[in-house]
């Protein structure tokens, strides 16, 4: 099955929270119906999550995903404290191809220290602004959208060969530059043939297509997020010209760099 994006867009949100508790030993919270995305973070202690019957158990330095329209119980550690933080984002309505998605994520994955500064960061901003504020949703969607690429890197780490996952990590380190074929098999120590092998093996793609892909997600970030110019925005990213970074937006997403910008800033001028 084709894996499906995980793409939220953010006039959908209706709000976003963050949250943290200590729960005593012996603690437990519960049954509820899920009706958010959440993000859930063990610090301390441990939890026992029954989800629909099926028990999860997530230990410190773990974060689980929870999805909505589950009954969700929560048993935590007897022994001791545990400390958990949440994300959460409530939308009216959950699109078919989101679900799709999400489904396909993992549904616990270690704890990164980007989570984290981003969770600290919510906590900061939800003192000053309700939850329906365009900051409090835009870090909610960064945090849900933070979670399948950290799976992703795990996934790397976990499974890919090492001169693949060495070289996935010097193309995010080097987009920008100009990069061949047969550089990145000098950075990898390989022969350029066979680490074409390896890659088609690995991620059914190749060093090139994989840098150009790579290169047109940074350059989406960047349109959504900033006010650069297009000129600019090639330029960091690595393409030739402006006429090529636009012919590989719309080959790789369907849309122009105009329409896509347009898009997220419109929640701005409503």
């Amino acid at each position: 099955m084709q894996e499906e994006k995980l793409n939220i867009p953010f006039d959908t949100l209706k709000s976003a929270v963050a949250g943290s508790i200590v729960y005593p030993p012996g603690g437990r919270f519960g049954p509820r119906i899920q009706q958010d995305i959440q993000l859930v973070m063990l610090y301390t202690g441990e939890m026992n999550v029954t989800i629909d019957g099926r028990h999860v158990r997530v230990l410190p330095g773990q974060l689980i995903l929870l999805k909505p329209g589950h009954e969700e119980t929560f048993i935590f550690s007897k022994t001791e404290q545990s400390w958990h933080r949440w994300i959460a984002i409530h939308m009216n309505e959950l699109p078919e191809h989101t679900r799709d998605a999400l489904y396909q994520l993992p549904e616990c994955l270690p704890l990164t220290e980007e989570m984290t500064r981003l969770t600290d960061l919510m906590l900061d901003v939800q003192r000053q602004v309700p939850s329906d504020d365009p900051s409090a949703l835009s870090l909610g969607l960064s945090a849900i959208h933070l979670y399948p690429i950290e799976s992703k890197r795990v996934l790397l780490q976990k499974e890919k060969h090492p001169a693949v996952y060495a070289t996935l990590m010097w193309i995010h380190d080097h987009y920008a530059d100009e990069i061949s074929l047969e550089r990145l098999a000098q950075q990898a120590n390989l022969s350029p043939e066979h680490l074409l092998r390896l890659f088609k093996s690995n991620i059914q793609s190749t060093p090139i297509h994989y840098l150009w892909e790579y290169r047109v997600n940074k350059a989406i970030e960047l349109l959504t997020s900033t006010g650069l110019t297009i000129s600019e925005i090639a330029h960091r990213c690595g393409f030739k010209t402006s006429h090529h970074f636009a012919r590989l937006i719309k080959k790789f997403t369907g849309k122009t760099a105009t329409t896509i910008r347009q898009s997220s800033w419109n929640y701005l001028h409503k």
